[in-house]
């Protein structure tokens, strides 16, 4: 390599912020170290971690609150990169790419899945159910996410847990907003308790007819939700 091609030390600096974002060091939502402490921590001049931060902060990685301090707005740069397309995103579209992943999901967690995955499925299903039956609207909707999360986790795709996580929010909101649109008369109601239980029997081929029951009630409360509007 070329002495005019080596990294910047404001690159390399990013780079270094980046593998701590990456690797979970600093998480989603952390404020990460003041200043003076990445100065110290990293070896470099007040200068270089100004202009890392900013860049980072260009990126969507970081979110910079007047006042607060830096904190972490996404785990990578694909995250950074959908959060911001994200924001310009109609529901509708936000819907049919999680609805894909979630199919394609299913079946391969069927037969990846481990002992853990399926504690955490299972544990997301029965908060999910519990949240029903009382009527929490908030827990419910965490549940629900968490338990699509843990079954594209399962899978053993880290590319595709990647994006879904990178739509987690965006997954949360329309969660949120088709919520009022379910009825238990709805095609696939059950389609949560068939899904978990197709992927603790194994059953590739029953988890990918419960994920299908599962898209038909989205989109028939897609559609209830379009008649009211």
């Amino acid at each position: 390599m070329s002495e005019a091609a080596q990294p910047t030390l404001v690159q390399r600096t990013i780079g270094r912020i980046e593998r701590a974002i990456e690797s979970g060091e600093w998480a989603v939502g952390d404020r990460i170290p003041a200043e003076g402490q990445l100065v110290e921590a990293l070896g470099v001049g007040r200068n270089t971690v100004r202009e890392a931060v900013r860049a980072l902060c260009h990126t969507g990685l970081l979110e910079a609150r007047r006042g607060d301090g830096t904190y972490v707005r996404a785990a990578s740069d694909l995250n950074a990169a959908l959060q911001r397309r994200l924001r310009r995103a109609e529901l509708k579209h936000v819907l049919q790419v999680r609805l894909a992943i979630e199919r394609e999901a299913a079946p391969a967690a069927a037969v990846h899945r481990g002992e853990d995955d399926l504690a955490r499925i299972l544990s997301a299903f029965l908060a999910r159910r519990r949240a029903q039956e009382s009527g929490d609207a908030a827990a419910y909707v965490d549940g629900d996410l968490e338990f699509h999360r843990a079954i594209v986790a399962a899978g053993g795709n880290p590319l595709m847990t990647e994006l879904y996580e990178s739509l987690a929010e965006a997954v949360r909101d329309s969660i949120a907003s088709l919520r009022p649109s379910w009825a238990p008369e709805l095609p696939g109601a059950c389609a949560h308790e068939d899904l978990a239980d197709a992927i603790a029997r194994r059953d590739p081929e029953a988890a990918t007819k419960a994920a299908w029951a599962h898209t038909q009630t989205v989109e028939a409360a897609m559609e209830r939700m379009g008649e009211k509007a």
